[in-house]
Parts: C-alpha cells; structure tokens; sequence
C-alpha cells in the first residue's frame, strides 16, 4: 500500500486493487481537487460533494468494493453544530488496516474503539485552535488506539487557506515526544514491515500540477 498526502485531511491510498481518497476538499481550500473518475472518493463530513470518483462514501455503514472493506463508525462533531455528522473510516487493505479519524470530539467511547479494532496506520488532524483535534488530544487518542504509525494531517501550511489557523507541526511532534520525524514523500508500506512501537511518519505534502 501506498499513502501520499495533498495537504488538509486529504489523504490516497492505493494498492493493485483500489485508489482511495480521503476529505477532498482541496478546491475549497486555494489548491486543486485530486479526485480522478477511477477513484474511491470517502468524506468525514457530511456535506455536499462533486460527482467525482467511481464510487462515494459520506456516512457510517459498512462497504466493501475493489477487495477493500470500509468501516465508518458515526462520531461527534468536534464543533458540535446541530445536524452536523461525522464519520470516523477504518479500512483493511490486503494486510494493512487504516483508521481516519478526521474532526472529531476529543473522546472516543469503549464502543468506538472496539468498532475501530487493532490498527496498523492512523490518520489524524493535529491543527486544533477550536476547529479539529488539538496537539494535546490528539497524543492522548494515539495511546488509546496504539497504531504502528501516525500519520498527523490539518496542520499549518501557508498554501491552505484553512476556515480557522491551524497550529505548527511542531506542536504536535513536541507533544508526542518526537524530534526527529521520518518525513517521507509517500509512505509505502507491508504488514511484515510494521514494528512494535508507534512510529510517527510526517508526508510531505504532493502538489497537483
């Protein structure tokens, strides 16, 4: 399996079988859609999207499509506006199973987690400042869930224009205790190449030309 980043929450995954692509909402954001027809388009909000992407997902439910099972476990907002639903997605890929938590409520009950299960590569927004997960909560989600990999997402970057500042990256890499990250271009990965502690891999983020 192969991770690249597009910066905000969005996130592809791709393998032989399947292109997913997770929160794309690059456009509204001053950068450029990364969704092509081929691909498997999931959102953690509920909101109106473009028709792009062979197949969509917006909400809970369980799925199964290109030999890839999808989980989205309904969650609470993190700003908790009335009619506002979020969805948190695990995905097993092959051998590899992925969690996105995307902008939820800091607390994830003993239901969610066991709904979530053993996780190889967690997926989750670090920005905080009242409009997702913050440095803090996110570390403290991290020791619940215990993936291999974090990989951190909605942080500060001048190219975004976020609704709300996002903190640095550096905050959340303080928090977790981590001084010298992996950063990597893409993030290619097998379960035989998972270790015992967590890691956390920074993605540089891929610009669409």
């Amino acid at each position: 399996m192969e991770i690249h980043y597009y910066g905000a929450n969005c996130i592809k995954l791709n393998n032989k079988k399947a292109s997913i692509v997770i929160d794309d909402n690059l456009a509204e954001l001053g950068l450029k859609s990364v969704t092509q027809p081929e691909d498997v388009a999931l959102y953690t909000l509920d909101k109106k999207v473009g028709g792009k992407g062979r197949f969509l997902i917006n909400g809970p439910g369980e799925y199964e499509i290109s030999e890839v099972s999808i989980k989205g476990i309904p969650a609470r907002a993190h700003i908790d506006e009335s009619g506002t639903q979020v969805t948190i997605y695990s995905l097993q890929m092959q051998d590899l199973k992925v969690a996105v938590l995307g902008h939820i409520y800091p607390e994830l009950s003993d239901e969610q987690l066991e709904a979530l299960g053993i996780i190889d590569v967690l997926i989750i927004p670090v920005g905080g400042n009242g409009y997702t997960l913050d440095a803090t909560s996110a570390a403290q989600l991290i020791k619940k869930i215990e993936p291999k990999i974090v990989i951190p997402t909605h942080y500060a970057d001048n190219s975004i224009k976020y609704e709300v500042p996002q903190a640095e990256l550096k905050t959340f890499l303080s928090e977790m205790g981590v001084s010298d990250p992996e950063w990597m271009d893409s993030l290619k990965i097998k379960e035989s190449e998972l270790g015992d502690k967590t890691r956390v891999v920074v993605l540089k983020r891929t610009n669409v030309k």
